[in-house]
């Protein structure tokens, strides 16, 4: 095959030597010889102790040949740690943690104003084969050390001693792996990284205009190492690549330990043209932010997976928790221990990077301490909060707001502006929408200075004078900063939670609702007060 990308594996991170890379991701190759790309990997991964679930969704184009997927494994697998997903949770997935427009209108000044009570949240932070099958062709180091079937996939698990016979098994194979692979399996191969090469079935795959809709793999693995090579998948790749990681962990955020973390420009409000190209507009955001931060990963979102708010969906139900590996995660400890509180105290973390050939070491995670911003929040100063900032628990999310002032009436002595809601009586809209499938957003038409209402100074942004204007009272801009930010503004506000605004995202579609619907499921407890409606 003449290029091959893919470049990433698993549940949630993106992004030399690299020590002992405990996760996984590789290239593909076909048996025709024919170009293949990888755009777009999307991986979720799940992590507790030492053991980590992996899970990898990729948008693959090619013929509809023969081909296979080439992934470094820390371990030797077997068939029992290996399955395929539906695709439906990886976009649940997707669709929680992607970035967000509401939209809102403000309520008649002189109506009384309403309270709303605050949701209280937890704390987020075959047997196995004995055997092994010696080839025979020649003296290459190569050795299978399992062989199995999982859905469409022909799955071998290979261990090298030296990654010129790897290189040379796979084209005696028939894999026209790209040319000049030898140089990115060396790294894997002198660490003593096996290799997991799932060959797929044709007949079995479904193609969507080029694109084969393949099923998501898992597996898991114990290591003391979270990390995830995305080197290998650089061999012969055609330009950029978008990597979008996933992580869910019990009480626990992550980011990247060896490149910079940046967090998204959020709680912006935007113009009404955002509407109708909503993925246009985030696009131009992130690559604007990368830009400003080369070679950053940007955090996007982090909050509790069983709750969000403003909601685009119904929250991860148990179900998928299971699916993305909770049933796995309790490790010899069994699944009793993996569904006690992991359940509920997951925390869902996105990390998104975009970038090309310059990438020099895969990816490593450390764990992070919780933030938040993106809320329809007040600081202390009155102002809605701005930027990302240290707190208690994980509530971060990119959060995008169009607001239509009141135009009614103003009758009473003292009106209090800027209260924001849904939609008033015989009026069409509101909810949330998500901003998905961001690989393939145009690029280039979306003009950020023309479509924000305020100037974003952490990536130099400037709003044109005619979009300029300042909010209402109430909806001002904050000062908050955290860890992640970019570029921290002057001073930092108290660390206090801020009081919650009234009329806030959490009247959309799905937000306590769903997140009621998952406690009874679970048939767990928990501190959770309704809100009083006047």
């Amino acid at each position: 095959m003449n290029k091959t990308i893919v470049t990433m594996m698993t549940a949630a991170a993106l992004l030399g030597a690299a020590p002992a890379a405990q996760a996984f991701c590789g290239f593909y190759v076909n048996s025709g010889g024919s170009e293949m790309f990888n755009d777009a990997t999307q991986v979720v991964l799940m992590r507790s102790g030492t053991r980590t679930v992996l899970s990898m969704q990729n948008n693959y184009q090619g013929p509809p040949e023969a081909f296979a997927l080439v992934i470094p494994v820390p371990t030797v697998l077997q068939k029992e740690d290996v399955k395929t997903l539906s695709k439906a949770v990886f976009e649940h997935v997707d669709q929680m943690g992607a970035p967000r427009l509401v939209e809102y209108w403000e309520e008649d000044p002189c109506a009384p104003e309403k309270v709303y009570d605050r949701m209280q949240m937890a704390p987020s932070g075959g047997a196995r084969a004995t055997a092994t099958l010696e080839l025979r062709k020649g003296d290459l180091g190569v050795t299978i050390e399992a062989k199995f079937e999982v859905g469409e996939y022909q799955v071998l698990i290979l261990s090298a001693k030296d990654s010129t016979g790897l290189d040379t098994w796979l084209r005696q194979e028939q894999y026209q792996i790209p040319p000049g692979a030898e140089p990115f399996l060396r790294p894997y191969v002198e660490s003593g990284m096996k290799f997991f090469v799932a060959k797929v079935d044709p007949a079995k795959v479904t193609f969507k205009d080029g694109r084969a809709e393949l099923s998501p793999l898992r597996f898991h693995y114990d290591s003391d190492e979270f990390n995830l090579p995305i080197r290998l998948g650089l061999a012969n790749s055609s330009g950029t690549q978008d990597l979008i990681v996933s992580i869910l962990a019990p009480a626990q955020r992550y980011e990247v330990a060896n490149y910079k973390n940046v967090t998204i420009p959020t709680n912006l409000d935007v113009k009404d043209a955002v509407r109708d190209k909503f993925g246009e507009f985030y696009a131009a955001l992130f690559d604007r932010t990368v830009e400003k931060n080369p070679g950053a990963v940007v955090t996007e979102y982090s909050w509790m997976a069983t709750n969000c708010d403003p909601c685009p969906g119904p929250v991860i139900a148990m179900s998928e928790l299971s699916t993305l590996g909770l049933d796995v995660l309790g490790g010899d400890k069994g699944k009793a221990a993996a569904f006690s509180g992991d359940a509920m105290s997951m925390v869902l973390t996105r990390l998104h990077a975009r970038y090309g050939k310059t990438v020099t070491e895969d990816l490593v995670f450390k764990a992070a301490e919780p933030i938040v911003g993106g809320r329809e929040f007040l600081q202390d100063n009155g102002k809605l909060e701005e930027r990302s900032r240290p707190a208690s628990v994980n509530n971060f999310q990119a959060r995008y707001a169009i607001r239509h002032e009141w135009t009614g009436p103003i009758t009473c002595k003292d009106p209090v502006r800027g209260r924001w809601g849904g939609p008033p009586s015989g009026v069409t809209g509101g909810g949330v929408k998500p901003a998905l499938d961001l690989a393939f957003a145009p690029r280039g038409a979306a003009k950020l200075p023309e479509l924000v209402k305020q100037d974003v100074p952490e990536i130099e942004v400037t709003a044109t004078a005619a979009a300029a204007t300042p909010p209402p009272a109430g909806t001002g801009t904050g000062t908050g900063t955290g860890s992640a930010t970019a570029t921290p503004p002057p001073s930092a506000p108290p660390a206090a939670e801020p009081k919650k605004k009234s009329g806030c995202g959490c009247a959309t579609e799905g937000g306590e609702g769903a997140g009621l619907a998952l406690v009874g499921g679970l048939g767990v407890a928990a501190l959770i007060t309704r809100r009083r409606r006047r």
